[in-house]
This record gives C-alpha cells, structure tokens and sequence, in this order.
C-alpha cells in the first residue's frame, strides 16, 4: 500500500512540480494544502557537492495523502541515486538508513524518523549518485514541530 501511495504522490508531483518549489524555501518549513495531500517541506541550507557537479532540485517533503493519518517522507537529491546504495540520514546524532528510489529517498520507520525530526535541531543527508559523486545535504529542523503540527492538524 504504501509503494501505491509514493507511487500516487510522485506522478502528482510531475504535473505540480512547478508550484511546490515556489513553496518550500531554503531553512524554513512550508505547509501546503492540496485538495487530495498535504505536506510540508523544505530545501536545504547547505549542500555539499564537489566542483563542477551538477544536480536537478534538492528537497525533502513529508505528507499526507486523502486524510490518511499516516505520514511519508521523502527525500529527493536531484540526480539518480546508486543502485542498491542506502541513503544516511543522521539526525543530529543518530543514523537513519534510508532506500534509494530513482532520485528519491525513503524510509521504513517514518514515524521513527518524524519523531526523531520533531526533537532535533539539524538533518544531514549523504547520497551517493548513480555516477558515484557523493553529496551531503544539510537541512535545518528549526520550525518542523510546528510545521508538522499544522500537517496533522488540519489535513
């Protein structure tokens, strides 16, 4: 169920692609309202890849869809990931494995995750491209509790 429901956020997201980055900012957690989802996101304060690199949108997002009260997160790095490589997710201290999809990453423990985030103060996301450059994404959590409150609240 869950494979259908990141399958039905993402074809969304192909044809709202536009708009969503126009919502999120770099630091600061956005809420938008949709009429089938919801979410929040954000785009990273600082990323760390090396010179003469390129990479599409970077950005991590955690929502909601059709009322459901289970919330997903997703991260997308703006390239294709490795295949059969994890993604890291370190919160603050603490080390979160994460899959590879294409681009985006996910978890089996979002609510772990989600917990982990409303507590912390950053989160740091270390992917390995298809091509093997490493990038390291930082994103501040400063606001999340409050942006993840008004997720569940009214969604």
């Amino acid at each position: 169920m869950k494979n259908f429901i990141q399958l039905f956020f993402f074809i969304s997201f192909l044809f709202l692609f536009n708009n969503l980055l126009a919502d999120i900012e770099k630091g600061n957690w956005n809420f938008v309202k949709e009429n089938n989802y919801c979410y929040i996101g954000s785009l990273p304060v600082n990323s760390d890849i090396p010179e003469g690199k390129k990479r599409g949108d970077v950005y991590i997002l955690v929502y909601r869809i059709n009322n459901n009260p289970d919330t997903i997160i997703q991260i997308n790095s703006g390239y294709p990931y490795k295949n059969e490589e994890s993604v890291n997710v370190k919160i603050d201290k603490k080390n979160y494995e994460f899959y590879a999809d294409e681009d985006s990453a996910w978890t089996n423990n979002d609510k772990e995750v989600v917990f982990a985030m409303k507590k912390g103060v950053k989160l740091t996301v270390s992917g390995i491209s298809s091509r093997g450059t490493k990038t390291v994404d930082t994103y501040t959590l400063n606001g999340f509790t409050a942006s993840y409150n008004k997720l569940t609240k009214d969604c």
